[in-house]
C-alpha cells in the first residue's frame, strides 16, 4: 500500500505541474499577440519615416554628406549589442544567442580588435559577467513588450559610444522570429549606417491565430510605401541637416524592431517548451496511472491469494 500512495502523489504532483505549464503556455501566447498589435502600431511611422529618408536619399548622395553616423572609421574597437531574455523556461532561446555573441567575440579577437558589451538581458548578463568579459553597460527589467522609451535609451547609449569613438563599429546580435517553432540569432551592423540599408525593401508582419483549436503562425509580406519626394518641394533646412536629426530616429527605430522580434521570439519559445512540458506531463501521468493499475492489481491479486490461503489453513 505504501507504493500505491506514493504513486497516487506523484500522479497528483506531476498533474498540479501540468496545470502550471499549460497556464505559462497561454500567458505566453497572449503576450505574443500583444507583440504583433505592437509591431502593427509602430509600423506607421516606421513607414513614414523610410519614405521621407528614401526621398533624402533621392535629392543627395549619401556618400558625399559628411555625417557622423554615416562616417566610416578604420576599425580598432567593436561593439557588441547582445539582446537576451530575463528568464529561463524558454527552451534554447537564451543559449543559442549567448553562443552566437561568444562565438562573433571570439572571431572578433582573433582579427587583432578590441570589443566590448553592451547587453540586454539578465541572462546574457550574468553569463558574460561570470567570465569578466569587457561590458560598457547592461539593461535588463525591460517591459516583456518592448517599448520605444527603452530603445531610445538603449540608442543613446550606442550612440555614445560610437560618436566618442570609444568603438569604430557597432553590431547588433539578436534573435529573428520566424514562427513558433523556428528562430534564428543573426547579426546586423547597426553602425555606422550603410546608405543602401535605408533603400524602401519589402516587410513581413506576423499573426498569431488559431486553427482547429492550435496556435499558428501566419506571416504576410507588405510592401513598403516609400517613394521619391515631390522634386518642386522646397527644405526650409539644408536636407544634411534634416538628414543628420532623422538618422538618431532610424536608429531607434531598427532597434525597436530587434527588441520586438527577440521578444517574441522568447515567447513563442516560452510556448513551444510549456507546450512540450505539457505533453510530457501528460505522458507521463499515463504511464504512472499504468503503473499504479498494475500495482492496484497486484495488491488485490495478493489479498485474495492471502484470503483463500488462510481459508484452506482452516480447513
Amino acid at each position: 500500500m505504501a507504493n500505491l500512495k506514493a504513486i497516487r502523489d506523484r500522479i497528483q504532483s506531476v498533474k498540479n505541474t501540468k496545470k502550471i505549464t499549460e497556464a505559462m503556455r497561454l500567458v505566453a501566447a497572449a503576450r505574443v499577440r500583444r507583440a504583433q498589435e505592437q509591431v502593427l502600431a509602430t509600423r506607421p511611422f516606421a513607414d513614414r519615416l523610410a519614405q521621407v529618408l528614401y526621398g533624402l536619399q533621392s535629392r543627395l548622395r549619401f556618400e558625399e554628406a559628411n555625417l557622423p553616423l554615416l562616417k566610416k572609421r578604420q576599425v580598432k574597437s567593436v561593439g557588441l549589442l547582445v539582446i537576451s531574455g530575463d528568464r529561463g523556461l524558454c527552451g534554447g532561446y537564451n543559449n543559442n544567442v549567448i553562443r552566437r555573441a561568444e562565438n562573433r567575440a571570439k572571431e572578433i579577437q582573433a582579427e587583432g580588435l578590441n570589443y566590448q558589451f553592451v547587453i540586454v538581458g539578465r541572462k546574457a548578463t550574468q553569463y558574460f559577467q561570470r567570465r569578466d568579459q569587457p561590458i560598457d553597460a547592461t539593461y535588463s527589467g525591460l517591459e516583456q513588450i518592448p517599448t520605444a522609451a527603452e530603445a531610445n535609451q538603449i540608442a543613446d547609449q550606442l550612440l555614445s559610444l560610437f560618436l566618442s569613438e570609444e568603438v569604430d563599429r557597432i553590431e547588433l546580435i539578436y534573435t529573428r522570429f520566424l514562427s513558433l517553432v523556428s528562430s534564428r540569432p543573426v547579426i546586423q551592423t547597426l553602425l555606422p549606417l550603410d546608405p543602401q540599408g535605408l533603400e524602401a525593401a519589402d516587410d513581413e508582419v506576423f499573426r498569431l491565430t488559431t486553427r482547429g483549436g492550435k496556435f499558428e503562425v501566419e506571416r504576410e509580406k507588405v510592401a513598403s510605401q516609400a517613394r521619391a519626394l515631390a522634386p518642386d518641394m522646397i527644405f526650409e533646412q539644408d536636407p544634411v541637416q534634416i538628414l543628420d536629426s532623422l538618422l538618431p530616429l532610424y536608429l531607434s527605430n531598427q532597434l525597436l524592431r530587434a527588441l520586438q522580434e527577440s521578444a517574441a521570439s522568447e515567447l513563442a519559445a516560452r510556448m513551444t517548451a510549456m507546450s512540450n512540458a505539457s505533453e510530457n506531463a501528460g505522458e507521463l501521468i499515463n504511464t504512472l496511472t499504468l503503473s499504479y493499475n498494475k500495482a492496484r492489481q497486484a495488491a488485490i491479486t495478493q489479498e485474495l491469494l492471502e484470503v483463500v490461503g488462510g481459508a484452506e489453513a482452516l480447513t
